[in-house]
């Protein structure tokens, strides 16, 4: 079962180093991913090239999509597509895994052709699936990205947020077996 734009992933990156305060922590969308579920194993496959800028996070946690102007947005997009996961030479983010009986995702995500392990609790909130998945990409040979000879860097974590629909295909409490969550 397929289901369209009714799961989101959202990519959270967090401000760093001395003058952090001119920088901004963001909230990405990655706009195309499925998620396969299989009795307990789980696969993924990810289209980093796919991430677009949603804006600026405040201190409050709310998003100010006008936080940044069109330009600086693609500014950031080309900077992750190209400098930070070459996406033209690495297209795709996948991973294998399990979700255990305690809820617990376990596995391996494969990024810039580097393995390393995954691991994350899932949460069941009325007809929705939700984790918080913290990676760092040092793990995967990414290092901090830096502006003004490092001056304004990226901490070396991000949060992956995902919220599914418990049931891909309407929405509703029961996952079927198997089944897919899909975003165009």
């Amino acid at each position: 079962m397929t289901t369209q734009d009714k799961g989101k992933i959202h990519v959270f990156t967090f401000k760093d180093g001395l003058l952090a305060r001119l920088a901004h922590d963001l909230r990405l969308t990655l706009g195309r991913f499925e998620i396969r579920r299989e009795g307990t194993a789980l696969s993924g496959r990810f289209w980093p090239a796919t991430l677009t800028v949603d804006g600026v996070v405040g201190k409050d946690g709310r998003v100010d999509a006008d936080g940044l102007s069109a330009g600086d947005k693609a500014k950031i997009q080309r900077n992750i597509t190209d400098e930070i996961l070459l996406t033209a030479q690495h297209p795709e983010v996948t991973f294998t895994g399990a979700l255990t009986p305690g809820g617990i995702v376990d596995g391996r995500l494969v990024m810039l052709g580097k393995t390393a392990p995954v691991r994350a609790p899932v949460r069941v909130e009325g007809d929705r699936l939700r984790a918080q998945i913290t990676l760092v990409p040092s793990q995967w040979g990414i290092a901090p990205y830096k502006a003004l000879a490092g001056a304004i860097k990226l901490q070396d974590r991000v949060v992956v947020a995902l919220d599914l629909p418990a049931d891909p295909a309407a929405g509703g409490e029961a996952t079927p077996d198997p089944c897919t969550w899909a975003a165009p």
